[in-house]
């Protein structure tokens, strides 16, 4: 069974269901009975098209929930409506899904992630951990925001930025290794980028193109991670580089500095050093002022902390960091890397080994656990 093709298929037959008349509630539950239905059924018998089975068995699924509702005369009309046997439309429906989730109705939070639950693929711990709420708290929030958009009608599409929010989050975690969604991320990115002339669209677009440019390097053959300081930046993909540069560029040149483009702007910095010990880490700092001016996020403190540990030393750092809130995600990891370079390798090993019980990723906290076997390893003096 190709999980990859259900996954990719998934907004299509969603977008499908919406357009002929489900409340969109509805039509994701139908959605995912369907995806059930060929994991059943495709091993043994494999259609020769499979959207349009999706598409056909997902509208049935439906059909058969509406007649058992009070409304039955209303949706039974909706028979008359049911796609026809045979190849679907070759469309690609999953940015205007996108748009379509982004509903005014609803606010930029529920969109966002009512979107990466229904049409990213994201599960609901996946979603939660990026907002650094309680997953219970999350799943409230997606039940709420389907409810909302049941009754409502899919005629005022979202806007720019929360559909901008939302491929952010699926690439991050795409490019985290939970579920492999960055490379979506940008191909949708730059249809968006085809289609809106915005440069924070293209301010996302350079920051998705310079992060994957790393993303051969970012493991090693075993499947732990190697950090940017020590990847070989042989290993790059000078091309994406480039298009990265020249496409935020650009969009600087527009005077309107967005997040994007000041996040795009760090990576670009880390693609222009030859060498770790040639990062520009003092700009490297000033773009994350400008990133915090313009957002006050909190893991853009946190990674400044980091950047001026290496500009201004590993105490400033350490000072930087004693602002922030300890229960920030890798809040323990980057005070235990800024305590070993400042000569204090009991306290790094100790907060290494603290971080990589909090770790959610098992490659992080393989890592996290070497670095602290690493420390504990070397003789004192």
């Amino acid at each position: 069974m190709d999980e990859a093709l259900l996954r990719s298929l998934t907004p299509s037959v969603l977008a499908a269901l919406v357009r002929r008349g489900a409340d969109f509630a509805a039509a994701e539950d139908a959605v995912q009975e369907a995806l059930v239905e060929a994991v059943r059924v495709w091993p043994a018998d494999p259609p020769r098209d499979a959207k349009g089975w999706l598409i056909t068995v997902a509208w049935r699924k439906f059909l058969d929930a509406a007649r058992a509702d009070t409304a039955r005369r209303r949706r039974e009309d909706l028979v008359d409506e049911e796609p026809t046997p045979g190849p679907a439309p070759a469309a690609d429906d999953t940015l205007q899904l996108y748009f379509l989730c982004a509903h005014p109705s609803l606010t930029p939070s529920s969109a966002v992630a009512l979107t990466l639950r229904a049409v990213g693929g994201l599960t609901t711990r996946q979603i939660a951990r990026a907002y650094l709420v309680p997953e219970a708290t999350m799943a409230q929030r997606i039940s709420r925001a389907k409810r909302t958009v049941s009754t409502v009608r899919f005629d005022r599409p979202g806007d720019v930025a929360t559909v901008l929010r939302v491929l952010y989050l699926v690439f991050n975690e795409g490019y985290s290794g939970d579920v492999d969604l960055a490379a979506e991320a940008i191909r949708l990115t730059r249809q968006l980028a085809a289609s809106i002339d915005h440069p924070e669209v293209a301010g996302l677009l350079a920051l998705m193109l310079l992060h994957h440019a790393r993303r051969a390097a970012r493991t090693a053959p075993d499947g732990s991670l190697v950090p940017l300081a020590e990847q070989d930046r042989g290993r790059w993909d000078a091309e994406a580089i480039a298009e990265g540069v020249t496409v935020l560029q650009k969009a600087l040149a527009r005077d309107r500095l967005g997040e994007y483009q000041a996040q795009a702007a760090v990576a670009a910095l880390h693609a222009d050093a030859p060498t770790a010990e040639e990062t520009d880490w003092v700009q490297i700092v000033e773009w994350y002022d400008e990133l915090i001016r313009l957002t006050d996020n909190p893991v853009a403190r946190l990674n400044r902390a980091v950047a001026v540990g290496e500009a201004d030393g590993p105490r400033a750092g350490l000072a930087a960091l004693a602002e922030l809130d300890a229960a920030l995600p890798r809040h323990t990891a980057v005070a235990a890397y800024l305590h070993e370079r400042d000569g204090d390798p009991t306290t790094a090993a100790r907060l290494y080994a603290e971080a990589a019980r909090k770790a959610h990723d098992l490659a992080e906290r393989d890592h996290l656990t070497r670095q602290a076997a690493r420390l504990n390893s070397c003789p004192r003096h």
